[in-house]
């Protein structure tokens, strides 16, 4: 983050570990106060392959990191264009031991990993050194993608989060990314389409382990009650509360008719800003590892302020959604 976003920024304070008081500068804060809501970038795997990179891999939007880096730069540099505030790393799948079975050793499969980072920063950077400083538009910033444990194991486990594993054994797979992560120059961290109670909790005690930067976690739901191991939102919503390094909560890849009843039930549990990114309302198939279209018109300009006015903060797209709809988005929050 810049340094006029840092003094802009809103700190909180928590309680801390052994007592101690930790103190959480907001990042979302320069973008609240202009347009209400920070508006999010949308899918990266599905727009890399309506650009033509074949992405039946099990390290799905991550193998352009090895592959075709530039096409990713093109894609973060369409969604700042259309006007995102913040752009995500071809990271969610890439993880160590995804990198190493591909063939890498393990020094170049973390330089993989931390290549995404740089990447978007590059693109942020040159888009902020082009822009005109007049349009009031606050520095955009770079979050790094993490993944949920069902996502490495690219069988579409993370829309079921039944993975036979505790919330130590989570934190134990997560934890080696997350510090390369943490160390690796993002701004944000951004723990996507977590299905699971034991995983939002491995989140927040592993966020909890040491201060660093601050984190978003979203959650995949199977309904407008439940995640997609069957437990409450709000009870998922209450551990990430606890954790002083998560500054906002909410979903990601849901339908968007789930989104504003979701929404009521996160507001009933955290004053944390709520954070949103729906896909276009299509049903993944983990066989042939696709989305199969339901034929939804999704009209994301007027889904965008219902869903500020339902207490969404930050807002944005997934799966299948393109740049055309973060500009409507962003338009319409305007």
């Amino acid at each position: 983050m810049d340094h006029t976003a840092t003094e802009r920024a809103t700190v909180s304070t928590f309680g801390g570990r052994r007592g101690l008081i930790v103190v959480v500068i907001d990042p979302f804060r320069p973008f609240f106060e202009r347009r209400g809501a920070a508006v999010l970038d949308g899918g990266l795997a599905t727009e890399l392959e309506e650009r033509g990179l074949a992405l039946d891999d099990p390290l799905w939007s991550a193998r352009a990191l090895v592959d075709a880096p530039e096409l990713v730069a093109s894609v973060h540099r369409d969604y700042l264009e259309a006007g995102a505030d913040v752009i995500t790393t071809a990271t969610y799948q890439a993880t160590i031991p995804g990198l190493i079975a591909r063939g890498l050793l393990e020094d170049d499969a973390r330089r993989v990993l931390l290549s995404g980072i740089t990447l978007a920063r590059r693109e942020r950077d040159a888009f902020s050194d082009r822009r005109d400083p007049r349009d009031g538009r606050p520095r955009p910033l770079v979050a790094a993608s993490i993944g949920s444990y069902g996502a490495f194991l690219a069988d579409g486990s993370e829309y079921q989060g039944v993975y036979g594993m505790d919330s130590k054994a989570l934190a134990a797979w997560h934890r080696p990314r997350l510090r390369a992560l943490e160390d690796g120059g993002a701004e944000l961290l951004a723990f996507e389409t977590i299905p699971s109670f034991a995983e939002a909790e491995a989140v927040a005690a592993l966020l909890g382990e040491r201060d660093g930067v601050p984190a978003w976690i979203s959650f995949q739901a199977r309904d407008a009650r439940h995640l997609a191991d069957g437990a409450r939102v709000e009870d998922a919503a209450l551990v990430a509360a606890r954790c002083p390094r998560i500054v906002a909560v909410g979903v990601n890849c849901v339908a968007p008719a789930l989104v504003t009843p979701l929404l009521a039930r996160l507001a009933g549990v955290t004053p944390k800003p709520l954070i949103v990114y729906p896909n276009r309302g299509d049903v993944w198939n983990p066989s042939t590892r696709s989305w199969i279209e339901q034929g939804i018109s999704v009209a994301f300009d007027r889904l965008a302020r219902e869903w500020r006015d339902a207490g969404a903060r930050v807002i944005g797209g997934c799966c299948r959604t393109t740049p055309a709809d973060i500009r409507a988005i962003a338009s319409a929050l305007e």
